[in-house]
Formats: structure tokens, sequence, C-alpha cells
């Protein structure tokens, strides 16, 4: 996975309510050129911080895949 998949992964549930704030951020997120590593960690902080009570598979997936990429180096 990459940070823009999972931008998109939240893009593409928007109607879940628990992401109503996780995906503003993830639209940002999915306009940030791969070239900003740092503001991609920063809106991955975000993302994570907004999709608290998001649950499923895909949800796991994606929150694991951006606690990962916040914390690289």
């Amino acid at each position: 996975m990459t940070f823009h998949e999972a931008c998109q992964a939240i893009v593409d549930n928007a109607e879940v309510k628990a992401l109503n704030w996780a995906v503003n951020y993830a639209k940002r997120g999915l306009m940030t050129p791969d070239l900003l590593i740092e503001a991609q960690k920063t809106q991955a902080l975000y993302i994570l911080c907004n999709m608290e009570y998001w649950r499923g598979a895909k949800a796991k997936e994606v929150r694991k895949f951006l606690n990962e990429f916040a914390k690289h180096e």
C-alpha cells in the first residue's frame, strides 16, 4: 500500500460517518506529491486522528499502514 492508496481508500468510504473529517484530510493527501514526504507524514497524522472509529478489515489495513508510514524515518 502507498500513501495515496491509503488516502483513496478513505475517500472511497466517504459515506461512513466515522470518516467525516478524515475524508477531507485524505483528499488533501491525494494532492500531496510523493516528493513531499514530510507533508505526507503530517497528513497521515491528521487522518489517523480523524478515523479513530472506522472499523473493518480495510480500516485496519489503512490504519496500520498510516501508523507505520508516519513513524518511518
